[in-house]
């Protein structure tokens, strides 16, 4: 649903600047990943991410106390820049290799073409979300 992936885009790109410094994303249909450098603790960022769009989701779809985001998510420090390129590649190329697209740039949930420089900084983190 577009308006789903368009508030959960809205809530990515907001807490960037804030909660952390976000270098790539992509929204599946169903997970996100990103890859962010965090300015606060990582479990705090993601609560606070998916207790947001879960609320905002199911107000779109008219639910109440329904459980949108699976309980985990996985996250994984990255360790250097060939790993960091490693990662924004693959987040970027999520959508071509699940067949949605045939170029990352093609895939409107996504950073990919969005910039064409990532700055990484001191301790990036790649986030995903279920």
């Amino acid at each position: 649903m577009p308006a789903i992936a368009q508030l959960v885009a809205e809530a990515i790109l907001h807490r960037d600047g804030t909660a952390y410094q976000l270098h790539a994303y992509v929204i599946m249909p169903n997970h996100v990943h990103l890859l962010v450098t965090p300015n606060q603790s990582v479990s705090k960022t993601i609560q606070s991410l998916k207790r947001h769009t879960a609320r905002e989701a199911n107000r779109l779809l008219g639910l109440t106390g329904q459980t949108f985001w699976q309980d985990e998510s996985y996250d994984h420090l990255v360790r250097n820049a060939t790993e960091f390129e490693r990662i924004t590649k693959y987040i970027d190329q999520n959508p071509v290799n699940a067949g949605l697209v045939t170029t990352p740039e093609d895939y409107r949930w996504s950073s990919a073409g969005a910039s064409t420089t990532r700055p990484q900084s001191a301790t990036p983190m790649s986030l995903t979300l279920r």
